[in-house]
């Protein structure tokens, strides 16, 4: 009962294991038993204990397959071997597990065990296979199913690699000697137990003498001192990676490393000039930009950031500098107005300095330098300066027109002196209640000034030059208007004031103040009387409070608004002005019936009750109201109504009947009078071009004369009402005193063929009746028509 392994590496091993336990490693072991199965599939077997072991049914070796093989021919692992197997064919071998059939197979008479694909250990280092030996014509298990392991023996066939490459690292520029920039790590795939595949070490191909590499760690440091990032920033240098500890026939990989010097304030500021000169206009404004400057730094970022003051100059407090956060610059600032008539030109000296110094390179300052800056003044055309911006000026309200007030003064800067004139902004005085001198500025009063509508008048006052009007400026007149008292004092409300009918003598109804529109400097003092003709009034009195405020009492009690329900009390009011005004003020005294608390319950005169008339007397005057509207309408309605139509025999010719369609329903029946074909079809003919809800360009009540149209009585008898009513619906279409909704027309046509011609009024010639028309005109412009054809008119009528 002996298994063997075939290969003659598995033997080789075998025997090594057996004398010198190697790695753990041995080519024979014996089948665990059924307890033992269980054991973890990653253990080998120990080569002592093999032989040690009780007799088992199977015995087989650990077999090894070499990854990576490249033969025409299934590669051959091992031989599995029963003791039950006698050679005469009964015993069929049957493998299972992981790769069975698809990469091992067995020959399942001999046992014997190949390998069908190329295996890589690194993706599988080993499979776990079960191995059974059944009777071959039964399929029945002769022996237990064992379970044993082909392990995958790796060979070097993986490079190194970076997976972390390529690297970015920085250093600071001026780094000693050995300053470590990154730590390189290559992995490699290979075995790291078995050999010296997976053990790489580290060496630079490119990037000296710049940098080194420690050969076991991958720690990439500087191999120079002191690199200056201003004369090279960046370096890329190759890293190798190389199995089998760098020796001949072993794999490597590459990467790159980019190192990037970072910067250090190693150098000081320059100016790239020690004069400067900049020239600025006299009219430059206030906090605008003179000039810039700046001193140059090789470093970069935090490094080359800078401060820069003024040291001195001779124009102090004219200039200030600070520094642009984004270039670096150093501006120089417009304080104070300049003027080139009082100083041309400033010399100014500048210091830049680091911000930021570093201690470690103090050796190489010092970090900060100085420079000159001249500015010179260009002479430009000024506009005038006035002496004073805003000029305070006082003048009586009672001030002439004409009458000086003040006077504003500008002169031109420049050396021309070029003369001014003054004008005023009609804008900020548009009632022009002021003039000013346009040579001289000397303002004065226009109009006379009400201090009460206008007690402060701001002028905007323009001074010009002659010789060039461009030249403007402007100041502010702030003329101020001194109150004289020429207004009397008036009450300050309108008093409702209220009296009790059983109000006791001397009660107070009313206290009285006053107001005043002027405004005396040491404030006002009102007197109160009353008026002289009622000074000694029996009702009521007046006291004056002397705090401009007055009580009005009662003299007595008993009032009564049925005698007098209303009083008037003028109360006279003085001022204390100089003159003193005053004036009169009527205050209106209600007499009220009021309850026990004094609350007025009503007032003003009473409702007396009409006692002299009886009920039978109130009745005749309604009734005698009612009867004359009853008459009034009845002789509107008659009116309208005076004019009857004509009255005609029941037996009549039926081209004289009227037939009228003034209901919902039932005219259209009446088929006897005239022919309906026509009425229902009056469309047919109807112009397009006239409209209902427009007035026509020319109206006419007519469109033709008498005598110009045709007589219906040459006309057919089947088309004498179509023409008739067709011809009068065009005349109320165009008749701009027609109503704009539908409306009936009615008219009266006996038709063509009577031999007493046309009886209608309407086209009557003869003006002769005993009806009056006159009332015709008082009905509206509907009936204005009507109204000139009957009506009683001097002029000619209209068919005249």
């Amino acid at each position: 009962m002996i298994g063997c392994c075939c290969s003659g590496v598995c033997r080789a091993l075998a025997l090594l294991a057996l004398f010198i336990p190697l790695q753990g490693r041995s080519c024979w072991g014996l089948s665990p038993s059924a307890g033992d199965l269980e054991t973890s599939p990653n253990s080998d077997p120990d080569p002592w204990e093999a032989l040690n072991r009780h007799k088992r049914s199977w015995v087989w070796n650990q077999f090894f397959v070499l990854e990576e093989y490249t033969g025409n021919e299934p590669l051959y692992v091992g031989k599995l071997h029963s003791d039950v197997d006698k050679g005469d064919g009964k015993v069929k071998y049957v493998l299972s597990g992981e790769g069975a059939t698809s990469i091992f197979t067995i020959d399942e008479n001999t046992g014997d065990i190949h390998a069908t694909k190329r295996l890589d250990r690194e993706a599988q280092a080993y499979y776990t296979l079960q191995a059974q030996a059944v009777d071959r014509l039964t399929n029945l298990p002769v022996e237990p199913r064992s379970e044993f392991v082909i392990k995958v023996q790796d060979i070097n066939d993986n490079e190194p690699k970076f997976l972390d490459g390529p690297y970015l690292a920085g250093v600071p520029e001026m780094s000693p000697l050995g300053t470590m920039v990154v730590q390189v790590a290559a992995t490699d795939a290979d075995d790291p137990t078995y050999g010296n595949s997976a053990r790489v070490v580290y060496s630079i191909i490119h990037g000296q003498p710049y940098f080194s590499v420690e050969p076991k760690t991958g720690v990439v440091r500087t191999a120079l001192s002191n690199m200056d990032r201003e004369t090279r920033d960046q370096y890329v240098i190759i890293i190798q990676a190389k199995d089998m500890v760098g020796q001949m026939g072993g794999l490597s990989g590459t990467t790159s490393v980019t190192v990037t010097l970072t910067d250090v304030n190693d150098n000081p500021p320059r100016f790239t000039h020690k004069n400067y000169q900049y020239t600025v206009q006299e009219s430059l404004p206030v906090q605008s930009v003179v000039a810039r400057i700046k001193a140059a730094d090789a470093d970069i970022g935090s490094n080359a950031e800078m401060d820069y003051r003024i040291m001195d100059g001779d124009g102090p407090g004219m200039f200030n500098i600070t520094t642009d956060e984004a270039t670096q610059e150093g501006v120089i600032l417009l304080l104070k107005p300049l003027d080139f008539e009082t100083k041309s030109s400033f010399s100014l000296r500048i210091e830049g300095t680091n911000r930021n110094i570093d201690s470690n390179f103090l050796s190489l300052g010092p970090f900060s330098d100085t420079t000159s800056v001249k500015v010179t003044v260009e002479d430009v055309n000024e506009p005038p300066v006035f002496s004073s911006p805003l000029s305070k000026m006082v003048v009586s309200e009672d001030a002439k027109v004409g009458t000086s007030i003040g006077r504003v003064s500008a002169h031109d800067p420049d050396t021309s002196n070029s003369a001014i004139r003054y004008s005023i902004d009609r804008h900020t005085d548009l009632e022009r209640f002021f003039n000013v001198d346009a040579h001289s500025g000397v303002i004065s009063t226009a109009k006379a000034l009400d201090r009460e509508a206008n007690s402060v008048h701001n002028l905007t006052i323009f001074a010009t030059e002659t010789h060039d009007p461009n030249q403007i400026s402007k100041s502010v007149a702030l003329i101020t208007v001194q109150d004289i008292n020429d207004n009397a004092p008036v009450f300050a409300i309108d008093y409702e004031t209220l009296l009790c009918e059983n109000a006791m003598p001397g009660k107070v109804i009313q206290t009285v103040s006053a107001v005043d529109r002027d405004e005396p400097v040491s404030g006002h003092r009102f007197y109160f009387a009353l008026a002289a003709p009622v000074a000694g009034n029996l009702n009521f009195t007046l006291r004056d409070n002397k705090d401009n405020t007055a009580s009005i009492l009662t003299k007595r009690g008993g009032f009564n608004r049925r005698e007098q329900p209303v009083y008037q009390l003028p109360v006279l009011i003085v001022d204390s002005g100089t003159p003193a005004l005053s004036s009169t003020n009527t205050l209106s005294v209600r007499v009220c019936d009021c309850d026990a608390d004094g609350e007025p319950l009503s007032c003003g005169a009473v409702a007396y009750t009409a006692t002299g008339l009886s009920t039978g007397a109130l009745l005749a005057i309604l009734g005698c109201i009612i009867t004359l509207l009853v008459m009034v309408l009845l002789i509107v309605t008659m009116r309208r109504r005076r004019k009857e139509p004509l009255i005609l025999e029941d037996e009549r010719d039926i081209r004289e009947n009227i037939v009228r369609y003034d209901d919902e329903g039932g005219g259209e029946e009446d088929t006897e009078a005239f022919d309906m074909v026509t009425l229902r079809n009056l469309n047919v003919i109807r112009d397009p071009s006239v409209r209902r809800d427009v007035t026509p360009d020319t109206p006419t009540f007519f469109h033709y004369t008498t005598a110009s149209r045709p007589s219906y009585k040459s006309l057919p008898d089947n088309v004498v009402f179509r023409e008739f009513i067709w011809e009068r619906l065009k005349d109320a279409d165009v008749d701009p005193s027609a109503p704009p909704y539908d409306s009936l027309q009615t008219y009266a046509f006996e038709g063509s063929g009577s031999v007493a011609e046309s009886l209608s009024s309407l086209e009557s010639l003869s003006t002769d009746s005993d009806q009056n028309y006159d009332y015709l005109s008082n009905w509206g412009p509907r009936f204005k028509k009507l109204a000139d054809l009957y009506g009683t008119s001097d002029g000619t009528g209209v068919f005249s």
